[in-house]
């Protein structure tokens, strides 16, 4: 079976889930019907995508056993290759930099203390009681996803020069850019717990799972970048247009704003937003103190499971190419 066969088997799985889960998934879920039938349609979508994708990826390791022994070879061959990547990028981020590694907690903090100067006395009474750990949730979570999709768009023409001379796999490029962008979030977590103590938020165990929504988003950005990383090289405008993306994706998902302000209509198509999904399943462990249910840890996981599916998908299909266009 060739890449395309998995491609067509991904498609044909979540067009035959979608008819078997569309009057199965609880109210819930699917909403009252047929009075919602597009958050219906979303939902039943991403839980028939996320079956589809395991149920491929299972079928890989069955059918492509030796690919997948080999590809898990070359890559630990060469993860000492990506380590000292993500080293570099990190140690280049503060070179020069009196504060240096500081920024990293820093810089959060000082972007919250102006966006709450500005926002507080706004949304005061739109039923946010601690505004400044409720935008620094948001904000720790979205700019993890900027970053590292930002960084990894550019990884592949960036390091034209390596690729020219020796043989290196594609995807190290964009994945090392991600994980550098993890690092960051670690010490960016640093100034949420800081926020967390001076506002005098209390503590959940809740918070012990914070690990999992940053999981979901790590999957997620690494598809995305590895699919913007390969177009980059093709279509070098990309970099701009998604500027102008990020932008609008940042006004959809609500950081600074409560969800409750929204009209219905809105709050309906803002569950298209996957970052209003991740922002949403952080700050129910961090803030709110609740476990989110098993259709939210669906639906995250569709949507980062759609997105490394396609963007491993795109950069392994045109890896190739590369050389013609760097």
């Amino acid at each position: 079976m060739t890449k395309k066969h998995f491609a067509l088997a991904a498609l044909i799985l979540t067009a035959v889930q979608f008819v078997l889960f569309w009057d199965t998934l609880p109210i819930e879920v699917a909403g009252h019907r047929p009075g919602n039938i597009p958050m219906l349609v979303f939902y039943t979508g991403f839980v028939s995508a996320t079956s589809s994708m395991l149920l491929v990826i299972l079928l890989i390791c069955v059918t492509k056993k030796t690919y997948v022994i080999n590809q898990l070879k070359t890559f630990s061959k060469f993860r000492h290759l990506m380590f000292l990547m993500i080293k570099r990028d990190f140690v280049t981020r503060y070179r020069r930099s009196v504060l240096g590694i500081l920024w990293s907690v820093l810089n959060p903090l000082l972007t919250m203390l102006v966006l709450t100067m500005v926002f507080s006395m706004l949304f005061r009474d739109m039923g946010i009681e601690n505004f400044p750990v409720y935008l620094l949730s948001g904000q720790l979570m979205f700019n993890f996803f900027s970053e590292a999709t930002n960084s990894a768009m550019v990884s592949i023409t960036g390091g034209a020069g390596t690729i020219k001379k020796v043989y290196v796999p594609k995807y190290i490029f964009p994945i090392s850019r991600v994980i550098s962008a993890l690092v960051n979030v670690g010490f960016s977590f640093l100034a949420f717990l800081f926020v967390f103590i001076v506002t005098g938020e209390s503590f959940s165990w809740t918070m012990l799972l914070i690990p999992i929504p940053v999981f979901y988003m790590l999957l997620f950005s690494a598809g995305v970048g590895m699919f913007l990383s390969a177009t980059n090289v093709f279509f070098r405008d990309i970099s701009y247009i998604y500027g102008v993306l990020l932008t609008l994706v940042m006004f959809l998902t609500p950081i600074m704003y409560p969800v409750s302000i929204l009209p219905d209509r809105v709050y309906h198509l803002i569950h298209l937003n996957p970052m209003y999904h991740f922002v949403s399943y952080f700050r129910a462990l961090a803030l709110n103190g609740v476990l989110p249910s098993l259709w939210s840890n669906i639906i995250c996981l569709g949507f980062a499971l759609a997105a490394l599916g396609v963007g491993f998908y795109v950069k392994m299909s045109q890896q190739d190419k590369y050389i013609l266009y760097l």
